[in-house]
């Protein structure tokens, strides 16, 4: 077909389908249909959207939801287009329903499309995904996908014995992220189904979880791999090359991700504990993969590689049991008696909301007979190490002071004595 005849057939095509009545009628159509379906949208859209904002615990379900409730403008539309197809499949040709047709595909899959990619919390990926998405589905339904993939497939490169086209790697591209998107999401929800079990102990329920999402991603990668028809046989040497590579430069990943699990099966630590590693000294957060993180008393979060847990010496507090055990020094004047002393410690212990007396009670003992005064150790439990070591101290000292000003026992400090071996006369000068 030359210029010419191309040309010709563009100007019936035009004559027959665009300059036809049929044509400004769908337009019609298609014209009220979405001044109904925005009028319906703006009455039934803030009642649906604060009812569902309502919903707790999950955000990704409440993101796709508020998406949906605000795009009920399109959903509204589609359903008009659906039942104006519906009437003039019966009562028209082909030729005189195309335009709503294809307005219905349009709308229903744009619809579709901009609800779902809401789970995905970055906007701007959100919204390629959804473009590029609608982009192929509009081609789709103007019947133009067929030149545009024939004109990406011709652009290919030969590997040896591979044909690699910008097709194929687009197709590779798109299936696995779209794959690995839906196993991560799928992941996700099994492993909240998990975390809600009962039956299973922290520790347990986040190696349970990793399972379940590195073999998902596993899953969805081989059959990107195997849906695109790529051989990776002959790909072999450079894969090989390439693997070596990356195992070289992930040594210290690798490491971290096989200590994560060995942290996980061994129990060692959990979500919650109170741990104490090196300087820092925290609460753990959560197990990932690489590392731990640590939130201190003082909001600050640590994220440690897991491989220092294994090779560093760690304490944890909260390892067999919550309770902690903690020391308090302080001393009296000699001129006090000691066994009331104790008494008093012990009573004053006890007031403290943190300490534990229902597990065991706090004692006090006489440790020494310092340079200046009687040296008292008293000893009591908490069950709350989480919640600070420093600050109970301060309150059993504040306490402590305020029952010994009130019993009259006194606190000494230190006296030095000077001795003199020759006599020193002082004198006084006198100045007129």
């Amino acid at each position: 077909m030359d210029v010419r005849q191309t040309i010709d057939a563009f100007e019936q095509w035009f004559r027959t389908f665009v300059l036809s009545e049929w044509t400004f009628y769908q337009v019609g159509i298609i014209a009220v249909g979405y001044v109904a379906a925005s009028f319906l949208a703006s009455r039934t859209e803030p009642a649906l959207d604060s009812k569902a904002r309502r919903i707790k615990g999950n955000p990704d379900l409440l993101r796709v939801i508020i998406a949906f409730m605000r795009r009920l403008k399109w959903l509204f539309l589609a359903v008009w287009l659906w039942l104006a197809n519906v009437v003039l499949t019966q009562n028209t040709w082909p030729s005189q329903r195309w335009l709503v047709s294809t307005a219905l595909t349009l709308t229903a899959a744009w619809f579709l499309i901009s609800v779902l990619t809401k789970i995905i919390r970055n906007p701007t990926l959100s919204r390629t995904v959804a473009i590029v998405s609608w982009s192929y589905v509009a081609l789709y339904a103007l019947r133009l996908d067929g030149p545009v993939l024939s004109a990406l497939d011709g652009l290919a490169v030969n590997l040896g014995a591979v044909r690699l086209s910008f097709l194929l790697v687009l197709k590779a591209v798109v299936l696995a992220i779209a794959l690995i998107w839906v196993a991560v999401l799928l992941g996700n929800v099994l492993s909240h189904w998990v975390q809600r079990s009962g039956d299973l102990s922290p520790s347990i329920k986040v190696l349970i979880s990793k399972f379940i999402k590195i073999g998902l991603i596993m899953i969805a990668g081989a059959i990107a791999l195997s849906a695109t028809g790529i051989d990776l046989t002959a790909l072999t040497v450079f894969s090989g090359a390439v693997g070596v590579g990356i195992g070289f430069g992930l040594q210290k990943v690798v490491s971290n991700f096989i200590s994560g699990i060995i942290i996980l099966l061994d129990k060692s630590i959990k979500p919650g504990d109170t741990i104490t590693l090196g300087d820092t000294f925290g609460s753990i957060r959560d197990l990932r993969s690489r590392f731990v993180s640590v939130i201190t008393r003082d909001g600050k979060e640590y994220l440690i590689p897991n491989e220092d847990f294994i090779s560093q010496q760690v304490v944890n507090w909260s390892f067999s049991s919550d309770y902690v055990r903690i020391d308090v020094d302080f001393g009296t004047a000699y001129d006090s008696d000691p066994h009331e002393v104790a008494r008093i410690a012990i009573a004053t212990a006890s007031t403290v909301d943190r300490v534990a007396n229902n597990y065991k009670a706090p004692v006090c003992w006489l440790t020494c007979f310092g340079a200046s005064s009687l040296d008292f150790r008293l000893r009591f439990w908490i069950s709350d190490p989480a919640n600070g070591l420093t600050n109970v101290r301060g309150e059993v000292l504040m306490a402590l002071w305020d029952a010994f000003k009130e019993a009259g026992v006194s606190i000494p400090f230190p006296h030095r004595e000077i001795i003199m071996r020759t006599p020193v006369e002082i004198k006084q000068s006198r100045q007129d």
